[in-house]
This record gives C-alpha cells, structure tokens and sequence, in this order.
C-alpha cells in the first residue's frame, strides 16, 4: 500500500480542502440566515466528502511510518478533530441562539486552521511553528 501514499494523501487533502470549504459556506449561510444550508443535497455532500477524508485518513494512518507519531502531533490533530465536529454542529445546528452560531462558528474555524497547520508542519504546535518560522 505505501507505493498508493502519494495517491492517497492526495485524495486527503482534496476531501480536507472541500470539506472545509463546504462548511465555511454553510456557516456563512447559517449566519445570514439562509436556510439552504441545511439542505438535504449540502448535507448529504458534506457526509460523503467526510467519509473519503475519514477513509484516506485511516489508509494514511496504516501506511505511514511508526516515527511519524513520536512528537504526538497526529494524538493532537484527532483530538481537535473532535471538537472541530461538536463546534460545527452547534455552528451549523445545535446552536440555540444567533450569538452560539457564531460564536461556534468562528471557533471551528480556527480549530480547522489550527489541524491544518498542525498537519503541515507535523508539530503538535502547529500554528504557533508557523508562527516562529515567520518571526525568525
């Protein structure tokens, strides 16, 4: 499987990107009130998009090498992963007032940046690498 790792973390990065970008929309959308972006069609999207990321995850996860966990920035990209998906929820749904939509919005985006970063650069710091690299 590992001469499919260019392949495969292709695909992932393709589902990272669209799901991403299907979620910015939908919550701006939430935002301004548009009631389209709880859709059947965006939301079926949305879970087959996730579902090919979560696959070529967990075939990344099988394929890369022991050393890649020693720093432990993939044990911090899952966890945030988590409350990337409870943040969005309330973001997108579960939010009982404007001001939690928002609120939960604004903070899934930052922890989407902050996976991205932290996957980049493979450091469980993430953004905070990036950060210094730009500094010094």
């Amino acid at each position: 499987m590992n001469e499919f790792y260019p392949q495969i973390k292709a695909i992932h990065v393709a589902a990272v990107l669209l799901s991403g970008g299907l979620f910015f929309v939908r919550g701006l959308a939430v935002q301004g009130g548009g009631r389209w972006a709880m859709a059947a069609p965006l939301r079926y999207t949305s879970y087959g998009i996730d579902t090919i990321l979560l696959v070529a995850a967990l075939m990344l996860l099988a394929v890369l090498p022991s050393a890649a966990y020693e720093n432990g920035w993939l044990a911090i990209k899952i966890v945030l992963l988590f409350g990337y998906v409870v943040l969005g929820s309330f973001a997108l749904k579960r939010g009982r007032t404007a001001r939690v939509r928002l609120a939960t919005f604004v903070a899934a985006i930052v922890v989407f940046g902050s996976m991205y970063a932290i996957a980049r650069t493979h450091h469980p710091l993430g953004p905070l690498k990036i950060l210094q690299a730009w500094l010094s």
